[in-house]
């Protein structure tokens, strides 16, 4: 059990959830005390999930004993948390143990298969610490050729800090979002891998480098965004719109992440440049 860490989290997702969310019954009525935070009071959750108000006190001051899985569960329906934040619950309270390198499997074929016929869509494949694990030809010649990358530096984060303001930046009104995304999945990690002194390293490394990766990290969010909008500056192509999508490999850790353009934009026409479909694996 990793009671700092849940005691974090327990404590930021109370206070992202804003009173006007719930049924009036659920939240105090507004009164001579003002509320401190913009979200639930202890008292709420704790009622909310039917625990007493003082172990819901010790479970955010990282006092509290091993919760249960039902006192998780009706933690997680309080605090509407989704399936991803339940599961970072649950292994922060110790009812999941940490993942092994038995669990790093390799990338299915079927993945592989789709990865290589995405045509001219851009697509790699990460594992849950951001390494790049597969890619095609489309995504080596829009990133970069990741074959010549170093493994260790075969990262997305560690990318991102060499390209970042050179290839790649984000439009108006997405600013910051990479790295806030790049906290939350580092994040999940961390709790699947708490012995990963690599990770510790990479986090650390971002952590520097990004002011807005280090207000993600604080959040404790580890929300997945499936679409992120990216500023592409190619020395051939030119200056590229591209959404960067995520999908989950079933049945994996793995995450495959292609990139698109609006139909019909220069964006799209662009990036059908970029050649043919790879042969299949």
């Amino acid at each position: 059990m990793r009671r700092a860490e849940l005691a974090d989290f327990l404590r930021r997702r109370r206070e992202a959830l804003h009173p006007s969310r719930m049924p009036a019954s659920a939240v105090h009525p507004p009164g001579p005390r003002a509320r401190r935070t913009p979200g639930l009071r202890r008292e709420e959750v704790a009622a909310l999930a039917g625990v007493s108000t003082s172990y819901y006190e010790r479970l955010e001051q990282a006092r509290a004993p091993r919760p249960s899985p039902q006192v998780l569960s009706a933690l997680g329906t309080a605090l509407r948390l989704t399936d991803m934040e339940r599961e970072h619950l649950a292994r922060l309270a110790g009812q999941i143990p940490p993942s092994t390198d038995a669990d790093q499997a390799p990338v299915p074929a079927d993945a592989l298969r789709l990865l290589h016929r995405l045509g001219p869509f851009p697509a790699y494949v990460v594992n849950d610490m951001e390494d790049i694990v597969a890619w095609n030809s489309a995504a080596a010649a829009l990133i970069t050729d990741f074959a010549q990358v170093p493994a260790h530096e075969r990262n997305t984060v560690r990318l991102a800090i060499r390209l970042g303001g050179t290839l790649c930046s984000a439009p108006v009104g997405a600013e910051g979002d990479f790295a806030r995304q790049s906290a939350a999945h580092l994040r999940a990690a961390g709790a699947r891998h708490p012995a990963d002194r690599a990770l510790g390293e990479l986090v650390n490394e971002y952590a520097a480098h990004s002011p807005d990766f280090v207000a993600g990290w604080r959040s404790h969010d580890v929300h997945l965004r499936p679409t992120l909008r990216k500023r592409l500056h190619h020395p051939e192509l030119g200056e590229l719109e591209l959404d960067r999508q995520t999908l989950l490999v079933p049945g994996t850790s793995l995450r495959l992440v292609l990139y698109t353009a609006d139909p019909g934009s220069p964006s799209a026409t662009a990036l059908a440049e970029l050649g043919p479909p790879d042969a299949a694996p």
